[in-house]
This record gives C-alpha cells, sequence and structure tokens, in this order.
C-alpha cells in the first residue's frame, strides 16, 4: 500500500510542480510574451483586420465612382480617323429611262436642260475669249441611248480625319444621378462603420473571453493545491493511524479529480488567446498575453435597464443604411420620372477630308468642315417603360419600408435581450458576491477545524465545493455582463474613436452614467 502511495504521489509531481510557475491571481506571461491591454488589441484591429481594410476600399472606390460620374457635366471630347478604298465607286443617271414615259422624259430634259444652261453659257464665253486654251463644251445627246449612260463619282482613296465634342445643356436625369453618387459613398462610409463596429464588439468578447479562462484557471489551480495539501495531511495522519484509509482514498481521488479540470482550464487559455488574434490579424505564434483580470470589470457593473430600453436607435448602424437606402431608392424614382422631361446637348465637330485616285500623299487635297449643333430631345412615347419602371421602383421603396420596420423590431428584441442579460449578471454578481463572502470564511474555518483534526474531509470538501461554485458564479456574472454590454454597444452604434481617431473605451460607459 506504501509503494502505491509513493508512485501516486510521483505520478502528481509534474503537474505539481507545473502548477508552482502559475500561482497567483493570474497565470503570468512568459518573459518573451508582449502583454497588451484592451485599447491595445482595438488599435491593432482597427490596423490589420482584414473586414477594416476592405470597407477602406469600398470606401474609396465609391469615392471615384462618384468623382467619374461629375465627369459627365463636362465637355466629352473624341478624336476619330478613317481611311476607305473604292472598291466599286457610286454610279448615278442623269437623264430618263427609255421605259418611262415621253412626258416624264421631256420634263426632265427640261429640268436638266434649264440647269446646264447659265453654265454651259459662261463656258462658251470663256472659250471665246481664249481660243485654243479651252475646249468649248459640248452638250449630251439627247437621245435615249447616250442619256441612260451612269456616271461615277467620288475618288479611290478617301481619307477623313475630325474631332467631335459633345456636353449636356439640360438633362434633369444626368444631375438627379449626381446625387445618387454622393449617397453610395456615405453608405460606403456607413458599412466601413458597421464593419469597424462589429470588429470592436468581436474583439472585446475575444479579450473578456482570455479574462474568463485565465480567471476560471486561477479558481481551478486553487483547488488543485487545496488537494495537495489535503492529501499531504491526510497521509501524515495515516502514516500515525489517525486517519483511516478511507479518508486517504478519498484524498487521493480529490487530487486526480483536480487535475483534468486544471489542464482543461489552461487549454481554455490557449484557445482563446488564438482566438483573439486571429481577430487582431496577428500571427497566431505570435506569444501574447492580456493585462488586467475579470474583476477590474465588476466596478462597472451598473446600467439604467429604463434609460436602455427607450434608447434611440439612431446611432444603429444598420437602420442608417437601411435610411441611405431609401434615399437612393427615391432618387431612381426621381430620376426616373425626369426620363419623361425634354434634354438638350451641345455638339460641335471638326474634320478634314480629302479623296484622290492615287495614292500619293503630297498632292492630296484636304479640306476642312465644322459644324456646331443644338439637340433637343422630347420623349413621347415609349410603350410604357419609364411609367412601369417608375411603379417597379415604387415597390422596392415599399419593400424597403417593410424591411426597416422588421430591423427595427429585431434590433428592439436584441436590446431587451442585452438589457435583461445585464440585469441578470448584476443581481447575480451581488447575490455571489455575499455567497462568496460567507463560502470563504466557511471553507476558512472547515480548513483549519480539519488541521487540528475536529472535522472530517468530507466536511472540508464540500466547503470548498461549495467556495468553488461561487467564485465561478461571481465569475460568469462579470463576463455575462461585459459581453452583453459589448452587444449593447454596438446595437447602439456607440462610437469608440474620439476626435483624434484615438480608442475611447470609456466614453460609452460615460454616457450611460450620466
Amino acid at each position: 500500500m506504501k509503494t502505491n502511495r509513493l508512485l501516486f504521489v510521483l505520478m502528481l509531481f509534474i503537474p505539481v510542480a507545473a502548477s508552482a510557475q502559475y500561482q497567483g491571481d493570474a497565470r503570468p506571461a512568459t518573459d518573451s510574451s508582449v502583454v497588451i491591454t484592451l485599447d491595445d488589441a482595438l488599435r491593432i484591429a482597427l490596423s490589420g483586420n482584414v473586414s477594416v481594410q476592405v470597407a477602406d476600399m469600398e470606401i474609396q472606390r465609391a469615392d471615384y465612382a462618384r468623382k467619374g460620374s461629375y465627369g459627365a457635366l463636362f465637355p466629352q471630347v473624341s478624336a476619330s480617323g478613317m481611311y476607305s478604298f473604292a472598291l466599286q465607286k457610286q454610279k448615278v443617271y442623269f437623264g430618263s429611262d427609255k421605259s418611262e414615259g415621253s412626258s416624264q422624259s421631256s420634263g426632265m430634259s427640261g429640268m436638266m436642260s434649264s440647269i446646264m444652261d447659265p453654265i454651259m453659257y459662261y463656258i462658251n464665253q470663256l472659250v471665246a475669249q481664249h481660243p485654243g486654251q479651252i475646249t468649248p463644251y459640248t452638250a449630251p445627246s439627247t437621245d435615249d441611248s447616250s442619256s441612260s449612260e451612269p456616271m461615277e463619282m467620288g475618288r479611290s482613296n478617301s481619307v477623313t480625319l475630325g474631332i467631335s465634342a459633345s456636353m449636356p445643356l439640360v438633362n434633369f436625369q444626368l444631375w438627379e444621378s449626381l446625387g445618387l453618387s454622393g449617397d453610395q459613398v456615405e453608405l460606403a462610409v456607413e458599412q466601413a462603420r458597421e464593419s469597424r463596429l462589429g470588429m470592436v464588439t468581436q474583439v472585446k468578447q475575444a479579450y473578456y473571453a482570455v479574462l474568463m479562462a485565465k480567471a476560471s484557471y486561477d479558481v481551478y489551480n486553487a483547488v488543485f493545491e487545496n488537494a495537495v495539501e489535503n492529501f499531504r495531511l491526510v497521509e501524515m495522519r495515516y502514516n500515525v493511524a489517525k486517519a483511516s484509509e478511507l479518508d486517504l482514498t478519498r484524498a487521493q481521488s480529490n487530487l486526480a479529480a483536480a487535475i483534468p479540470n486544471l489542464y482543461n482550464a489552461e487549454n481554455a487559455i490557449s484557445l482563446a488567446l488564438w482566438q483573439l488574434k486571429a481577430i487582431m490579424g496577428v500571427d497566431l505564434d505570435m506569444d501574447i498575453d492580456v493585462a488586467g483580470t475579470l474583476e477590474d470589470y465588476a466596478e462597472h457593473m451598473f446600467y439604467d435597464i429604463n434609460e436602455g430600453e427607450s434608447a434611440s436607435l439612431d446611432g444603429n448602424a444598420q437602420m442608417r443604411e437601411l435610411a441611405l437606402q431609401a434615399e437612393m431608392i427615391s432618387r431612381q424614382i426621381r430620376m426616373q420620372q425626369y426620363a419623361f422631361l425634354p434634354s438638350m446637348a451641345l455638339t460641335f465637330s471638326y474634320s478634314y477630308l480629302t479623296q484622290s485616285d492615287t495614292f500619293n500623299l503630297s498632292q492630296w487635297k484636304w479640306f476642312p468642315s465644322s459644324t456646331i449643333s443644338v439637340s433637343l430631345s422630347i420623349p413621347i412615347f415609349s410603350g410604357g417603360q419609364r411609367y412601369n419602371a417608375v411603379r417597379q421602383t415604387r415597390i422596392q421603396a415599399d419593400e424597403l419600408e417593410l424591411q426597416r420596420q422588421n430591423a427595427e423590431r429585431q434590433l428592439r428584441i436584441g436590446i431587451r435581450q442585452s438589457l435583461s442579460t445585464m440585469d441578470t449578471a448584476m443581481k447575480t454578481y451581488d447575490a455571489a458576491k455575499e455567497a462568496l463572502n460567507t463560502a470563504e470564511k466557511a471553507w476558512d474555518i472547515a480548513t483549519r477545524s480539519f488541521q487540528v483534526g475536529k472535522s472530517t474531509l468530507t466536511d472540508l470538501n464540500n466547503t470548498e465545493l461549495v467556495l468553488t461554485q461561487t467564485r465561478l458564479q461571481t465569475l460568469q456574472a462579470v463576463y455575462s455582463f461585459v459581453v452583453a454590454r459589448a452587444a449593447l454597444e454596438q446595437t447602439l452604434g456607440y462610437d469608440f474613436l474620439d476626435g483624434e481617431g484615438n480608442v475611447n473605451l470609456e466614453g460609452s460607459y460615460g454616457n450611460q452614467q450620466n
């Protein structure tokens, strides 16, 4: 029997030695650990969290889109160039076809004669003044066979270079779309704010989880140390025949049962730290530890429940996004209604044209041409497309209003749940704190009685069990309160940055207490 007890004690030597380095209120960090506060964790997360970085990029993207939309107000200038080669030139006819009636033929001939006679008279005068230099004009034959021959027009090579510009003068749809672009930027900013608020809540809750894990470790470590001390005392009494073998076996069982809880609590700390590092966006292998204890937040366990139930949702990110979306839909309706109004635009074009049958660039002659015009577009009929588009968007506005009402209802439920949890945690903490004081006195009395042999190990175990439960209840009450408060602050949209961009966690507390 003594050999078995010796082996049992040797088996417990390693966990006893390991627990020695964790004595104190909290498990201390190693020399290489980086101890961070909650403010430090939030600053790191604000700069390294992926969702926050993506949200900031969305703001830049929306801002670029807004700036690009203003470009539609300025002239749109473009240059063009075109070269074409006539594979087959266009042909025209002068005269009438034989199949046409005589009256039509004579009418066409008379019209062509009235056009050409003044020109031919001027040409004949030039021939008379310059004999031998200008070939006299010979009138075409009036025979139907000659008048029906086609004449080719144009040149084989044609080059056109030009520049054009246009800008709107009156366009109600365009003007309204500029406001829509501004709303999109505001929506991106609010979505980035929502991402930050959500990230802050996650960091807070992960930080509190680490503190809870460390506090639980301290409780189970104290239980383990008490079990070791009790086993030592029982064994000494057993060796002098003042304790029964049942007491010794019971002490061994208590010590063995305390070891798994200690290991689980230590593993919970590692898991909570990994979760915190993942949310912060740092390397999971980085050795960090958190500062403070969960009891430090017990002094902030106060909240006016009645004030919280009537709290405004003006700062809630979701409600603000829905309000911006409603404004954007209203602008879309106005844009679609403006489609019924006329629009006016100014257009200018300048071009250079040349044509030649030979590909000799030096002999090509360029001819400029330019135009400026004002165009007016008046919508008349589109088959009901514009009218039905307005009706469709109005239905979207009604759907969004229903979504807003449902979102507000769900947020109110979430607020009440957080307030109920906080109220329960405050009451639990007050009751557990009183019970803890009583349990500590009872355990102290039972310990002294056991040491002098006036009480049994069973009495000591019972008081220690009550003490352990009350300690955990006290810690759990604080943890439940701070986690629920973090969720409530996110719902109400409490800002966590001051005017200089620094993390300000006490701002929401001050608002509540004032």
